[in-house]
């Protein structure tokens, strides 16, 4: 999805609320169901508590890397701090596959060892509760995304996806094993809900990894960018375009085709121009631009001459 266009410190007042709000909706969801899974003993709720057990800590991880990738930069990070979320969001994969990993054990043991399972209106209740809490905290989260477009909060919200999910699949599980009796069927939920997982992991870390590797900004955005430098017919051409996301900040680099026969001041006045232009459709981007004469620019550039 494509952010709104926010300054710096209306994206960090953005995902600094949305971290919060969702680290004391998993305090809540851990309080909820680790008084349900006592009345029950259910490993279906258990594999639930532990997921939100992992989402509070994924939560509180987001919260201090949000807060951290938003510091200006400084002399030893003269690029910022943005890659912070994408560590986070790293950090969020790992501890997400290891719920999984554990849950999966589980729900394979009750499978094998089956246990009775003791169901009760009370359980039922705090599913149910948690469906809401976390659907209302995914929708606010999504609103975040749109305006602040972090990829942090993106993990966690993958996280709480997640959740919603394999709330839906506890529940079908507590009421198919309160009306049949057959324990097999919770531990089944549980499994599932471990698949599931391990399945939103693969994307927060995709996620991460498109960052950390400098990936491209989307193709609808590149055109963006191109589309505005070359607004102005002074610019005769662009070339070699880089860009990057680095956690709230965007990095954009180009070459910009221009007269030769202008002086060094209406050339900076027309690079200028183009980065201000660049500037109000992302406010957020660090841009530098390099002219080169038309037609008189020999190749430079090292590897990074061509595209």
């Amino acid at each position: 999805m494509t952010p709104t266009p926010l300054s710096l410190s209306e994206k960090a007042a953005v995902t600094r609320r949305i971290t919060l709000l969702s680290t004391a909706a998993a305090a809540l969801l851990i309080l909820l169901k680790g008084a349900a899974f006592l009345s029950s003993g259910s490993v279906a709720i258990l594999a639930s508590l532990a997921d939100s057990g992992l989402d509070l800590v994924a939560s509180l991880v987001t919260l201090f890397a949000v807060r951290y990738a938003a510091a200006p930069p400084d002399a030893e990070h003269r690029f910022g701090h943005g890659k912070a979320e994408a560590f986070a969001g790293l950090m969020q994969a790992g501890l997400v596959f290891a719920s999984g990993a554990l849950i999966g054990r589980e729900a394979v043991g009750r499978l094998l060892h089956p246990a009775p399972v003791s169901i009760d209106a009370w359980s039922i209740l705090v599913m149910i509760a948690s469906v809401i809490v976390t659907g209302g905290l995914i929708a606010v989260q999504s609103r975040a995304l749109k305006k602040a477009g972090s990829i942090a909060v993106e993990g966690d919200r993958a996280h709480y996806a997640a959740d919603l999910a394999s709330n839906g699949v506890v529940i079908v599980g507590l009421g198919a094993t309160a009306l049949t009796g057959v324990v097999w069927i919770d531990a089944a939920a549980g499994l599932i809900v471990a698949a599931w997982l391990v399945w939103g992991a693969i994307g927060v870390l995709r996620g991460a990894a498109d960052q950390l590797m400098d990936r491209e900004l989307s193709d609808q955005d590149r055109d963006r960018v191109l589309k505005l430098m070359a607004a102005d017919p002074r610019v005769r051409g662009v070339h070699q375009l880089r860009t990057r996301e680095s956690g709230p900040y965007i990095h954009i680099q180009a070459h910009l085709d221009l007269d030769p026969g202008q002086t060094l001041e209406a050339a900076h006045a027309v690079v200028v121009a183009a980065e201000r232009r660049v500037l109000e459709a992302f406010p957020a981007a660090d841009i530098l631009l390099h002219a080169d004469p038309r037609g008189r620019a020999e190749t430079h550039g090292g590897v990074f001459s061509d595209g």
